[in-house]
């Protein structure tokens, strides 16, 4: 049983220092840094500019869209890393099924690019 427990040892030693560690940079700023909070640095800050009207006002439905599309292309990375790295096994239905996807997508990109849906004014 000791010589098992003497295995663990180095893990909880390398764990005991990384908590140490850890604790360490979490407090070095707030013993080192000054803390002179202002107004200038307490206000809120949107965007670049400082921030006016109310939280809840509407948005322009141009950014929904163009966060959508993004969403969507996004999620065409997301397919398309496991899809490389199965794409020896899955053989040439696996390769045309992935480009029918892909032109189904490039369809709708310039579907969405005709309609200026990417013009921002």
């Amino acid at each position: 049983m000791e010589a098992l427990l003497s295995n663990y040892l180095p893990i909880l030693i390398f764990l005991g220092l990384a908590v140490i560690i850890a604790a360490v940079m979490a407090a070095l700023p707030v013993v080192l840094a000054p803390s002179r909070p202002d107004a200038e640095k307490l206000s809120a800050y949107e965007c670049g500019f400082d921030s006016f009207g109310d939280a809840r006002s509407k948005f322009d439905v141009r950014f929904y869209l163009v966060s959508i599309l993004f969403v969507i292309f996004d999620l065409e990375v997301a397919f398309l890393f496991p899809w490389a790295a199965s794409l020896g096994t899955i053989g040439v239905y696996g390769f045309w099924s992935m480009m029918a996807f892909l032109g189904l997508l490039t369809v709708g990109f310039i579907y969405e690019w005709k309609k200026g849906a990417l013009d921002w004014e």
